[in-house]
């Protein structure tokens, strides 16, 4: 019995791990598109710092253009963004139903995990509709790959949870 206990709190620890990562993620991905146009502006003046001249180098300029004549024209535009970074930190608070509770929740891990998935399909026809590059496509459907595997990582944890508490 001791032993057990000692395999679910290790268990419940990995969860926990893996659901902070997650969170950290989210957070960070959202939290980073509010300055969005300082960022760009940073990093180009990194690029030419570097002298760089590439495919990437000459996407972020663009970008950046973009950006900096939107915000000067219209400012509003950007309240968009701003949504979106709301919703990265709403979504994040979410996971905190499984923190507490992961066999409860699993729910929120399954629908992280569809939520995952849909980016790539997401990525490919609104990049497409876009005009974003298809190296950028991938990028950001590598976001959406990263997440589903932290999820479904924790997924198979939280059901082994499940199935040890139900033997205990």
């Amino acid at each position: 019995m001791v032993a057990n206990d000692c395999h679910l709190q290790k268990l419940s620890r990995q969860i926990r791990i893996l659901l902070y990562l997650f969170i950290a993620a989210l957070l960070i991905s959202g939290l980073t598109a509010f300055p969005i146009e300082w960022e760009l502006k940073t990093a180009n003046e990194l690029i030419r710092s570097l002298n760089l001249d590439n495919e990437l180098s000459r996407w972020l300029e663009k970008v950046y253009a973009g950006i900096r004549e939107t915000n000067d024209r219209h400012p509003y535009v950007a309240y968009g963004t701003d949504w979106l970074a709301f919703a990265h930190v709403v979504i994040a608070i979410a996971f905190v139903g499984p923190l507490k509770d992961p066999v409860r929740n699993i729910w929120v891990i399954e629908f992280g995990m569809i939520a995952c998935l849909a980016v790539v399909p997401h990525a490919f026809i609104a990049g497409q509709v876009r005009q974003i590059p298809l190296f950028w496509r991938v990028f950001d459907c590598m976001f959406g790959l990263f997440g589903l595997i932290v999820l479904y990582r924790c997924h198979r944890k939280i059901r082994i949870l499940q199935n040890m508490q139900a033997k205990s």
